[in-house]
């Protein structure tokens, strides 16, 4: 069974986008690795800017410098 977990910043995905990153990543190890979709797990963590970091900073010190 497949299990692919996908992390993005908080409030930033709608919900239509979410879902089709879950047919999406479904199709594609269906396509790609022959797996079942009625066993293939997706799960979306959304994660807020203050606990997402790049180059040393959080995502919400970068978005109040720009």
């Amino acid at each position: 069974m497949p299990f692919v977990n996908i992390r993005i910043v908080k409030d930033v995905v709608t919900a239509d986008q979410k879902s089709q990153l879950i047919q999406g990543v479904t199709d594609l190890l269906v396509r790609i690795l022959d797996k079942d979709p009625k066993q293939t797990v997706v799960i979306i963590d959304e994660v807020s800017t203050d606990n997402w970091g790049i180059d040393g900073k959080s995502v919400t010190e970068i978005n109040t410098s720009i």
